[in-house]
């Protein structure tokens, strides 16, 4: 046994403590009212305040006595005093004397107090470690969130992104030596990355330098001819300067079938001729094509066409004259692309037929005759009889309708030409000598 007032160990048979003098109650084995005292502690921590009613008190003693038949009964102060003044005495205690459990009455309720304070003690104890152990678990996740953090923000300090950000930042600046910095360390960070390269542009338009801009991304491409977004961002600059014809010249310059793939909106194909260049003797009607489809623009005047200058294709484009032209062509696509320019270059030369026959032939006729000229097609035949050369715009030569009758008692020289009805070239001319008489 356990004195529960100095805490010193006896014998069982000890009613008491040998050491403090302290009385010593046998409980029961259960005792109900520690529950009790331990829930209001308990309260108390969690900060609940509201008090057990006593009725519930009371009920849990009778429930409990019910369960515990075999435990050890609470003894009144009489009987503890009967006991212990016969185990010390042998006696009975004196009329008169107040009995030894009263005087200690409240020094087992201080007991009681200080053990349940103890307990309280040592539950406020295990809550403030328990704070304490939360509170270093906080601190220490804050460092390594605090070390996490500042690893991202370094990382990102010197990531792609990062430097092409500071680049924009700095051109905003104007200070553009800084900015070429940051884009050319992002290239090397990347450089398969379309981002660098348009910021690089960027500080050359800026300038207006738009050369210096083209070629960042010229020199790009030629470096790395597969790659599609390149291209991409190059496609987007010509577009956004307003030149969207070098996208085509671009792009027909491009041999890799993946990067056409990935930029087929942006692709014009260059028109085709029908029939294809070359020299005619006949006229000619010219039909143009494209396979990406669109308005197709084109000229005969040797300039290159635009959908503003140029005469749209709506039919076939005829040659009906002798002599050489030059068409040239582009065929614009649904998204305003201009496709790079198509010429062929058409010769027409109608033939020139031989002089013409003219009939009868020259001699001496003393019978009436007419004189009949051979006009093939294509052909006016003119003619004149008093030896000049015949001259369709002269009022001595006359278009020939028809036979002619030879004039009667005279020498007539007959002069004849055929001119070419699409190029108004004369044949060379043929002549006959009529002699009549009667």
């Amino acid at each position: 046994m356990i004195c529960t007032r100095c805490g010193a160990e006896f014998s069982d048979d000890r009613m008491i403590c040998p050491v403090c003098g302290a009385e010593v109650q046998i409980v029961p084995d259960y005792n109900p009212l520690d529950d009790v005292l331990a829930q209001e502690v308990r309260g108390s921590v969690e900060g609940a305040t509201r008090q057990i009613p006593s009725e519930s008190v009371r009920r849990y003693r009778r429930d409990t006595v019910t369960q515990n038949v075999n435990s050890t009964r609470v003894l009144n102060p009489e009987e503890m005093d009967r006991i212990r003044d016969g185990r010390m005495t042998g006696t009975r205690r004196p009329s008169g004397t107040a009995p030894q459990s009263r005087r200690n009455t409240g020094e087992v309720k201080r007991a009681r107090q200080d053990t349940v304070e103890l307990r309280r003690q040592r539950q406020q104890k295990r809550l403030e470690a328990a704070k304490r152990k939360r509170r270093r678990l906080l601190i220490t996740l804050f460092v390594i969130l605090a070390v996490i953090v500042a690893g991202v923000v370094t990382v990102y300090q010197n990531s792609y992104t990062s430097m092409i950000n500071k680049g924009y930042r700095e051109i905003q600046s104007r200070d553009y030596a800084a900015a070429e910095n940051y884009f050319k360390r992002a290239i090397v960070k990347d450089e398969s990355r379309p981002e660098a390269y348009t910021g690089y542009a960027k500080l050359y338009t800026d300038q207006g330098d738009t050369e210096s801009a083209e070629n960042v991304f010229l020199s790009a491409i030629e470096s790395q001819p597969t790659n599609a977004q390149l291209y991409q961002a190059a496609i987007d600059f010509y577009m956004e300067m307003e030149q969207p014809g070098k996208v085509s010249v671009l792009l027909n310059n491009c041999e890799d079938d993946g990067v056409l793939k990935a930029v087929a909106d942006y692709i014009s194909a260059a028109p085709v001729f029908s029939p294809e260049e070359g020299s005619f003797t006949e006229v000619q009607e010219i039909t143009i094509t494209s396979e990406t489809g669109g308005d197709i623009y084109y000229t005969t005047d040797g300039t290159d066409p635009t959908a503003a200058s140029g005469t749209r294709y709506t039919e076939p484009v005829l040659l009906q004259k002798e002599g050489e032209v030059e068409i040239r062509a582009i065929a614009v696509n649904k998204n305003g692309i201009p496709s790079v320019v198509s010429s062929a270059e058409y010769k027409i030369e109608f033939p020139i037929v031989n002089a013409p026959a003219v009939t009868p032939s020259t001699g001496q006729y003393t019978e009436p005759t007419q004189i009949t000229i051979t006009v093939p097609e294509g052909y006016t035949a003119y003619y004149t009889m008093d030896g000049s050369t015949p001259d369709p715009s002269s009022s001595s030569t006359e278009k020939y309708t028809g036979p002619v009758d030879m004039p009667e008692d005279t020498q007539t020289i007959f002069n004849a030409i055929l001119v070419n009805d699409q190029n108004g070239k004369a044949t060379d001319m043929t002549t006959r000598n009529y002699i009549t008489t009667e």
